[in-house]
């Protein structure tokens, strides 16, 4: 797979960007996607933990099934939390030791829809729907191990070497210790991609959720992150490198990502 990545073009590049564009992979290819995530003084106030937290294998699988259509996996295989404070918590822990904890991470299932393409002065359209399913482990203290439904509206504008996107739309949280209790937060993220040559692209965004109600239910608070870096081919294969700066008190206040994307032939179309 790697041999054939090396000698194909990758299309609607993602890596290390959260906010979807509305382009999607090309009927028959697939997208393949992987990297690695080091967030400092993480928060998490569902078990009172706060560290540096490293996401290792985070990955993305992304299909095109249609000609606008694209189905989407994400997930990561396993993060790893060094504990540098313990604060009260809601829930009993079993933790491995009482200075790490490891976890494998909740993996999504997506639906993207390109709706309408750009023309004129209008943007490009799409919808994207998903569901996270709970993987992971709350007694670990990193997930919250709940079932998460996502939809939202995306919108992509091209202006000479700027690509523009981003999406609005909203999420629905249930409380991890509050029965028949959720938290409808709102989703947002814009992004741009600037084109420096054909090899090297500039990327940014602001991404996350916002609560909506008055006071969040525990393990539902807002979340958010900005990202700024590049990606760069060398070959057929894109390579990615950003620093992540948190939003919110509970947000990592800085971070380091990078990875690498390749797309191969999956059918005829």
């Amino acid at each position: 797979m790697l041999c054939v990545g090396l000698i194909l073009p990758a299309f609607a590049q993602q890596r290390p960007l959260v906010t979807e564009r509305v382009a999607t992979v090309p009927e028959g290819e697939m997208r393949f996607d992987v990297g690695f995530e080091f967030l400092q003084r993480q928060r998490f106030p569902l078990s009172g933990l706060r560290g540096d937290l490293s996401r290792v294998g985070v990955i993305g699988l992304s299909i095109g099934v249609a000609p606008r259509v694209e189905v989407q996996v994400r997930g990561t295989l396993q993060n790893y939390l060094s504990i540098d404070e313990r604060r009260g918590g809601a829930i009993p822990l079993r933790l491995p030791t009482p200075e790490s904890t490891h976890d494998v991470g909740d993996f999504s299932l997506w639906t993207k829809i390109r709706v309408r393409a750009a023309e004129g002065r209008w943007p490009a359209l799409g919808v994207r729907v998903g569901v996270e399913l709970p993987n992971s482990d709350q007694a670990r203290g990193i997930g919250t191990n709940q079932t998460n439904v996502f939809a939202s509206v995306l919108a992509e504008k091209q202006w000479g070497a700027l690509d523009l996107f981003g999406h609005v739309g909203l999420g629905i949280l249930p409380a991890p210790i509050e029965p028949f209790v959720q938290n409808d937060v709102l989703l947002y993220g814009i992004a741009g991609v600037y084109e420096m040559s054909e090899q090297v692209h500039l990327v940014a965004e602001l991404s996350g959720w916002a609560n909506t109600r008055r006071v969040a239910p525990l393990g539902t608070e807002s979340r958010g992150q900005m990202r700024f870096g590049l990606r760069f081919r060398t070959g057929r294969l894109w390579w990615d490198l950003a620093g992540v700066r948190g939003v919110n008190a509970i947000d990592p206040r800085s971070g380091i990502i990078f990875g690498m994307s390749y797309t191969i032939p999956v059918w005829r179309r």
